[in-house]
């Protein structure tokens, strides 16, 4: 280790630094040096007293934070902690690391007291080789490594990381375990407003205390934290001797927790009781929902609960509007494809299907679509199962076979109702295709799904569940048959070259020669090193046209279906992310996961 020496914080050395590495530009530095003491009393002021000598020697970093300069290099960013970081690791001699949650082993981390954590911004994050990796942004505190020597017993390594990521890091691990062992021996439950029909919960954003039901703080924390992870879902899976909570983002599980089996009751009847859900009821499947607060805009979350193996195991999926409600467009739909959707919702009547397995992003393409032709002029009804997500522009009816409201009974009903449009959640059986089909014939535009592969399959569908093909023909207007892919990082996004003939192999763009230029994701903070971020649709709309009409009345299979299609323009699926990944947004490998042929 180095030894301990302010020199290493100085304003001087780290503008220095900073100026060498091409990072701040030498105009930035002079201005940040002058301006240094004013900055730095008027920061102070909100900063607490009991500053340990650690986060005061830091401080100089928070000081140039604080005056928002962009990076000096063609990245063109600004200047963050982890840019500032990296380059005073390297200066150093050291390694950084990004502190990523979804790797980190809550055990390992907590495995020094939080007083010395937050004393010394210090945390262990991984044993490997016969030594713990230490985590601080300071790596010449003697004194802090003294200290975590006499309590790990093990030889260890520093590593450069962000003040900030670990002072999040020690709040959310050391409060999320607390809350958990301290409920081991406390299962006593603060119940909410179970009549309010929205379940609606106000989930707190401060620090988890001690002085508050413990449960109720690690289930808070739990959603709070796949927010801020951008989770689709939270997986809550009992095991035989454990919990693990597992998050989906971007289609894909992170394992996140591992907490002790003692509290897994106490955890499932705390969910249950946000949802309206009976508690007391533990062999048999439940659905429910919980209404909240993300940043001032409302959320819905649905609740899953089924007895597996070894207990309850509970699903709630994150509904977020921002996602559920988009432009067609910023959904990945383009050019003809687009076209071709704008012109589908246009017609008064018949029906528009959107097909595809469990989550492919079928359920945000009709809301999206039912947001782009709803106003105050038009009557629209949903029938769903469960809503996905309440919306008031919407009159939106929930299946409830306990009370025998199915989704047959309830499209009978609603055409008392006088709606223009109706959105099914799903045709799943002969009596809800045939009253969607009067629906339709009666005037009406129908929306709904299906699951099927690909969109001419989706009429042979029809065909199995007992529609005439007259039906059909007379009401369909088109299909749109969907996946959903991840999407590059564009913070760390770089090309790279390939021989088109290895291309052509595997089937891409036989007509290209000599090297092909390709995208990845090297991984990056805002990616979590995945190369990721977000998921964008691939679709494949087929217009239910006059000679695919006469097809359907021949009894054509799929495959004479797809060809009259492919001659009426159709792009199908595969092509459609491959043109996204010669365009950069996708990659190769997601190509290959998702709509591999």
């Amino acid at each position: 280790m180095h030894n301990n020496s302010l020199s290493h914080f100085s304003p001087k050395k780290i503008a220095s630094i900073l100026v060498d590495k091409n990072i701040l530009s030498s105009q930035s530095a002079k201005y940040y040096l002058s301006h240094y003491e004013t900055a730095a009393l008027k920061l102070e002021k909100n900063v607490e007293d009991s500053l340990s000598n650690v986060t005061r020697k830091t401080f100089v970093v928070d000081v140039l934070l604080s005056f928002g300069f962009t990076a000096n290099d063609i990245s063109g960013k600004k200047l963050d902690e982890d840019i500032i970081y990296n380059a005073l690791a390297e200066a150093w001699g050291y390694k950084f690391k990004k502190l990523d949650p979804l790797k980190l082993d809550i055990n390992e981390v907590t495995s020094i007291p939080k007083n010395l954590a937050v004393r010394h911004l210090m945390i262990p994050v991984k044993s490997e080789d016969g030594k713990m990796i230490i985590a601080t942004p300071d790596p010449f505190n003697m004194e802090g490594f003294d200290d975590l020597g006499r309590i790990l017993r093990s030889k260890f390594e520093a590593v450069v990381s962000s003040k900030s990521d670990i002072l999040k890091l020690v709040n959310e691990f050391f409060g999320f375990k607390k809350s958990i062992a301290a409920a081991e021996n406390e299962f006593v439950e603060n119940l909410i407003d179970i009549g309010n029909l929205e379940r609606y919960v106000k989930l707190k954003s401060d620090d988890l205390s001690v002085n508050d039901h413990h449960i109720v703080n690690a289930v808070n924390h739990i959603i709070s934290y796949a927010f801020e992870q951008r989770a689709s879902d939270i997986h809550i899976e009992p095991k035989r001797d454990k919990t693990i909570v597992r998050l989906r983002i971007d289609g894909v599980l992170h394992p996140v927790y591992k907490i002790s089996k003692k509290v897994h009751n106490a955890i499932v009847t705390r969910v249950k009781a946000m949802s309206g859900l009976d508690m007391a009821e533990k062999r048999r499947p439940q659905d429910g929902r919980i209404k909240t607060v993300k940043d001032n805009v409302e959320i819905e979350i649905r609740i899953s609960t089924l007895p597996v193996a070894f207990g309850e195991k509970v699903v709630m999926r994150l509904m977020d509007p921002d996602i559920l409600f988009q432009d067609l467009q910023t959904l990945g739909f383009e050019g003809r494809d687009l076209e071709l959707i704008e012109n589908f919702i246009k017609h008064p009547h018949g029906i528009i299907l959107v097909c595809g397995p469990t989550g492919s992003g079928k359920s945000t393409t009709l809301y999206s679509s039912l947001k782009k032709i709803s106003s105050s002029e038009i009557n629209i009804t949903t029938i769903e199962d469960p809503i996905e997500m309440i919306n008031e522009n919407f009159n939106q009816i929930a299946v409830n076979p306990a009370i025998d409201m199915t989704f047959d009974k309830a499209l009978r009903h609603i055409l008392r109702q006088d709606p223009d449009v109706i959105m099914i959640g799903e045709m799943r059986d002969l009596e809800t295709a045939k009253n969607a089909v009067q629906a339709s014939l009666t005037g009406h535009l129908v929306l709904s799904t299906l699951h099927t592969n690909d969109s001419p399959s989706t009429i042979i569908r029809l065909l199995d569940l007992g529609i005439e093909p007259f039906l059909i023909r007379s009401t369909l207007i088109g299909v749109v048959s969907q996946r959903l892919v991840r999407k590059i990082c564009i913070d760390c996004r770089e090309s790279y070259e390939v021989d088109a003939e290895k291309l052509a192999m595997e089937g891409y763009g036989t007509k290209l020669k000599g090297k092909v230029r390709l995208f990845k994701g090297k991984g990056c903070s805002k990616c979590r090193g995945t190369g990721y971020y977000g998921r964008v649709a691939v679709g494949e709309i087929m217009p239910f046209s006059e000679e695919i009409s006469r097809l359907t009345k021949n009894d054509a299979s799929p495959s004479e279906i797809r060809k009259q299609a492919s001659k009426e323009g159709l792009v199908n699926l595969y092509d459609n992310a491959v043109k996204k990944m010669f365009e950069g947004i996708t990659t190769i490998e997601e190509v290959l996961r998702v709509v591999r042929l």
